[in-house]
C-alpha cells in the first residue's frame, strides 16, 4: 500500500543515530521511562492535560510511545475523550496506530472521519491491514473510501473483500517477492537491491513458473550464502506448504503451528500465487481463535469491553434464557422427588455437590474436546478412541471423588447414604465425560462451532443426571421411605 521501495544509501545513512545504532534503538531510556508507559499515573497525566485543553502537553506525553501503546491508550478512554485525544495527537495518528486499534474502537473512529482521511490512512497500510480498516464499514462508506484510493490500492482491496471473512484470501498480504525460476542467485540479488517496489519486510522469495504458479521458495539466508553463479532452480526448496485462498483462518493457524512456518504462499483455485501469510498475522489469528472459543463456551459473545451495550446484551441474554430452560428441567427432576427430600433434609444438603462435581468434570472434558477439534486432533477416525480414553479418565476421577464424599457422608450422616452419594457421583462423572465428548462432536458433525453452546447442553445433562441419579438411588436403596 505504502511506498515499499528499498531505501537508498543516503536515506539509510541519514536515519542512523550518531552512535551508529539502528533507528529502532531509539526505543531507549525515554521510551522505557516509567512516565511514558501506560501506568495509572501516566494515564492520569494525559487525562488532566485533556481536561485543561492543553493539547501541547498531551502531544508531548504521547509522542514517545510506540504506535501499539498509542492504540492501547486510546482504548482506555471513553468515546468523547478518545476523540479529544485523537485531535490533540493528529500527527501521531498514523496507519500503524490505527492498525493496532481494537475493532470496535477503530470502527467508531473511522465513522467520524471523511472518506478522504480514511483513504489516506489506508494507503499507509499493507493490504491486509487496510482491508481490516474498512471491511466492517457500511457498503456506502466502503465505496466512498475506495473511490478516494488510487487504482492499484483500490483493486487490491476490492480483490481481498471479494473473499469471505476469516479466510486466507481476506487476511493475506499481497505484498511479496515472486521471481521466475530461470534466474540465477546473482540475478535475484541484483533484483532485490535494485527493486523499487518491494515489501518493507519479507522472509523468503517465491519462485514461480510462466503461469505464476509457485514452484519453490528461497529463504533469504540461503540466497546470501550461495554463490552468484548458481541457478535459482538448483537452490530453491521445491517442497512447500501452499494455502488455498478459501481456507478458514483457523486452519491456517493450525498449518503454521504444525509445520513451523514463517511464511507461506496463498494460491487461488487455479493454483496461481495471489498472496502470502506471515507468522505475525498468524499470531493474531491464533490468539483471536483461542479467545473466541473461550468466550463462545461461556456464551459471552465477543467479550470485548468496547463492544456496544446493545450488542453485548443480545449476545449474552439468549444463552442466559437457554440456561433458564435447563435450570427449569433440573428443578422439575427435583420436584419429582419432593416427598423424599421432605423426609430426609440431608438429601437437599448433598445433592448440589453431585451436580457441581459433575458440571466441573463435564466442563473439563468439553474444554479438552473443543481444543482437540480445533487443532484437528479429534476426527472421525479417532472419535471412539478419544471417547473411551475420556470415559476411563472419568471413571478414575469419579471413583476418587466417590470415595472421599462417601466416607465424609457416612461419618456425618449414615453409611447407607454415603454409599448412595458415592454411587451417584460415579454415575454423574461418567455421564459428564460422555457428554463432554459427544456434545462438541455432534455440533462439529452438524457443521456448527462446537464451542458455541456446548457448555449449556453439558451443564443441563450433568445437572439433570446428577439430581436424578442421587435422588433416584436414595429412594431405591431405602434411605427414605
Amino acid at each position: 500500500m505504502a511506498d515499499d521501495a528499498l531505501l537508498d544509501d543516503d536515506r539509510l545513512t541519514d536515519d542512523l543515530p550518531e552512535d551508529g545504532g539502528r533507528p529502532d534503538d531509539r526505543i531507549d531510556d525515554e521510551r522505557m521511562d516509567e512516565e511514558n508507559t501506560l501506568k495509572p499515573q501516566f494515564v492520569r497525566r494525559v487525562e488532566d492535560a485533556l481536561e485543561e485543553g492543553d493539547d501541547g502537553a498531551v502531544y508531548d506525553l504521547v509522542e514517545p510511545l510506540h504506535p501499539a501503546d498509542v492504540a492501547d491508550l486510546l482504548e482506555l478512554f471513553d468515546r468523547e475523550d478518545r476523540r479529544k485525544l485523537a485531535s490533540a495527537i493528529t500527527d501521531l495518528m498514523t496507519g500503524d496506530v490505527v492498525a493496532e486499534l481494537n475493532d470496535y474502537v477503530r470502527d467508531d473512529m473511522m465513522e467520524d472521519l471523511p472518506a478522504a482521511s480514511v483513504a489516506q490512512i489506508a494507503e499507509q497500510l499493507e493490504t491486509d491491514d487496510a482491508v481490516q480498516l474498512i471491511e466492517d464499514l457500511d457498503e456506502e462508506d466502503q465505496q466512498a473510501i475506495l473511490a478516494e484510493l488510487d487504482d492499484e490500492d483500490r483493486i487490491a482491496i476490492e480483490s481481498a473483500l471479494a473473499y469471505p471473512e476469516e479466510t486466507a484470501g481476506r487476511l493475506m498480504s499481497r505484498e511479496l517477492v515472486a521471481v521466475p525460476e530461470h534466474m540465477s542467485v546473482g540475478d535475484l540479488i541484483d533484483f532485490l537491491r535494485d527493486g523499487r517496489d518491494l515489501p518493507q519486510d519479507f522472509f523468503e522469495v517465491f519462485v514461480v513458473d510462466e503461469r505464476h504458479h509457485p514452484v519453490g521458495t528461497c529463504q533469504l539466508s540461503w540466497i546470501l550464502r550461495t554463490p552468484r553463479s548458481v541457478a535459482l532452480a538448483d537452490v530453491m526448496k521445491r517442497d512447500q506448504t501452499l494455502i488455498p485462498a478459501m481456507l478458514d483462518q483457523e486452519e491456517v493457524g493450525n498449518m503454521f503451528q504444525k509445520y513451523a512456518l514463517i511464511s507461506a504462499a496463498v494460491v487461488d483455485e487455479s493454483g496461481r500465487l495471489v498472496g502470502q501469510m506471515t507468522v505475525d498475522d498468524v499470531v493474531h489469528i491464533i490468539a483471536e481463535e483461542a479467545g473466541e472459543d473461550a468466550l463462545l463456551m461461556s456464551g459471552a459473545g465477543d467479550g470485548d469491553i468496547n463492544e456496544p451495550i446493545r450488542d453485548a446484551y443480545s449476545a449474552r441474554v439468549r444463552w442466559l434464557v437457554a440456561n433458564l430452560g435447563t435450570a427449569l428441567l433440573a428443578s422439575f427432576i427435583i420436584a419429582l422427588f419432593g416427598a423424599a427430600i421432605e423426609q430426609l433434609v440431608a438429601l437437599a444438603v448433598l445433592m448440589p455437590i453431585v451436580a457441581s462435581i459433575g458440571g466441573n468434570a463435564g466442563t473439563q472434558t468439553m474444554a479438552v474436546t473443543v481444543r482437540a477439534i480445533a487443532m484437528n486432533q479429534l476426527t472421525r477416525s479417532n472419535t471412539k478412541r478419544i471417547l473411551w480414553r475420556e470415559l476411563r479418565v472419568a471413571m478414575l476421577n469419579g471413583a476418587t471423588i466417590a470415595v472421599l464424599i462417601g466416607l465424609a457422608t457416612g461419618v456425618f450422616f449414615t453409611p447407607l447414604l454415603g454409599g448412595v452419594i458415592a454411587a451417584a457421583m460415579v454415575v454423574n462423572v461418567l455421564v459428564a465425560g460422555l457428554a463432554g465428548v459427544l456434545v462438541p462432536v455432534i455440533f462439529d458433525r452438524l457443521d456448527q462451532d462446537p464451542a458455541v453452546a456446548s457448555s449449556v447442553f453439558v451443564t443441563m445433562i450433568t445437572d439433570s443426571m446428577g439430581f436424578f441419579a442421587f435422588l433416584g438411588l436414595a429412594v431405591a436403596s431405602g434411605v427414605v421411605g
